[in-house]
């Protein structure tokens, strides 16, 4: 049903989809910033367990989380507004790049992109101390966040995210023993999460069998990318090999242009797993393009609203309480080492780089700076760079 609250929550995120570079860290930077300090839809807390429940489902998180904030705020309509507004930016990019509008490599050697990613930086260390100072109040939880960051930076594996969230889940039973109740009413009747996750599984085994026996090209992308979304963890960097196996090579499209188009995807701001228009409008065309799109995220419209009313319902639990006191601290963590690979790898090269970032933190987070005039600061500030 659309109805205002559905087209406000479109446009809020159709502004973000304009803006959040930097990759998945980066956008639950600008989510936490947008939805739980600026427009007040959650709390702390809130926004934690939605974090956490989105990385401990395999595919986009940061898409994920905006479909649960959606969800949250507006039931399922507010959901895909919030997936179309947020996406559509960046599909339209990649559907063009796909028709031949793939000149977008002069941006590479631009100043506005290491200015985003500058402020990128800024936008996700104000998320980890702001996290970090209301969800991490004690020196057990502090430990437990800096534990779950050397655990990911010392590994790197993208599983190791699920199991930081589980041990610190475990740690956190085990530590607290009185923990607050938490009051959450489920979304969705647990009759549909049953069923929307029948569908989920069933389309995982039955796709494959069914695109081998049609033959139908269409359906064969479907199954590929549903396949990618519903069993990756790790986001769009770790999807690439199965995806370039799959569909490059001559199979579909030829391996330069894949890549290329993975490039492309690399400099515009959204989910990266819109890249799979690109590699639909590629293979067949536009209508190809929104299949392979729909395939990749199907397994998001189907998790989300199947697996959000459990976590709320166990989140309202003695035992399940004291867990999320750890998984929060481990989501904490996640973020820490985030902030500094991919987000400070890519985004600070050099002593100035690092000065222009400390004074975007400043401006977000003691100025009170809105988002739009951080940024003009920092693609100011790495314009007289290259100046």
């Amino acid at each position: 049903m659309i109805n205002k609250q559905n087209i406000r929550i479109f446009y809020i995120f159709l502004s973000l989809g304009l803006r959040s570079f930097g990759g998945p860290v980066a956008h639950m930077g600008y989510f936490h910033k947008e939805f739980v300090q600026a427009r007040k839809w959650l709390d702390e807390k809130e926004f934690a367990d939605i974090t956490a429940m989105c990385q401990f489902l395999p595919g986009p998180a940061s898409s994920q989380t905006g479909f649960s904030i959606g969800l949250r705020k507006g039931g399922m309509p507010g959901a895909f507004a919030a997936w179309l507004g947020f996406t559509l930016p960046s599909v339209v990019v990649m559907v063009l790049a796909a028709y031949g509008l793939s000149s977008f490599s002069f941006l590479r050697d631009s100043f506005i992109i290491p200015g985003l990613l500058m402020l990128t930086v800024a936008v996700v260390a104000q998320a980890v101390w702001s996290m970090g100072s209301r969800l991490c109040t004690d020196n057990p939880l502090r430990i437990l966040a800096a534990t779950s960051a050397f655990a990911v930076l010392v590994t790197g594996h993208p599983l190791i995210q699920v199991l930081v969230i589980l041990c610190a889940g475990g740690a956190g039973y085990l530590i607290y023993n009185e923990p607050t109740r938490m009051k959450q009413n489920s979304i969705i009747p647990y009759g549909r999460s049953a069923t929307l996750l029948g569908i989920f599984f069933t389309l995982l085994v039955a796709l494959p069998a069914a695109a081998a026996l049609s033959g139908n090209e269409s359906l064969r992308l479907f199954e590929i990318f549903y396949r990618a979304g519903a069993i990756v963890f790790g986001g769009g960097h770790v999807v690439l090999p199965l995806l370039q196996a799959e569909t490059a090579g001559g199979l579909f499209l030829g391996d330069d242009t894949f890549l290329s188009g993975y490039g492309i995807a690399q400099l515009v701001p959204g989910p990266l797993f819109t890249f799979s228009a690109f590699v639909g409008t590629t293979a067949g065309g536009f209508i190809t393009g929104l299949v392979c799109l729909l395939g990749i995220f199907m397994s998001t419209f189907l998790l989300v609203p199947a697996v959000l009313p459990i976590w709320d319902h166990l989140s309202a639990k003695n035992w399940a309480s004291a867990s999320l006191k750890g998984v929060n601290a481990g989501v904490v963590g996640i973020l820490l080492a985030a902030l500094y690979n991919p987000v400070w790898v890519k985004g600070v090269h050099s002593s100035y780089d690092f000065a222009v970032c400390m004074g975007a933190f400043a401006m977000l987070k003691f100025a009170k700076a809105p988002i739009w005039a951080t940024a003009l600061f920092c693609i100011a500030m790495a314009y007289f760079r290259q100046a």
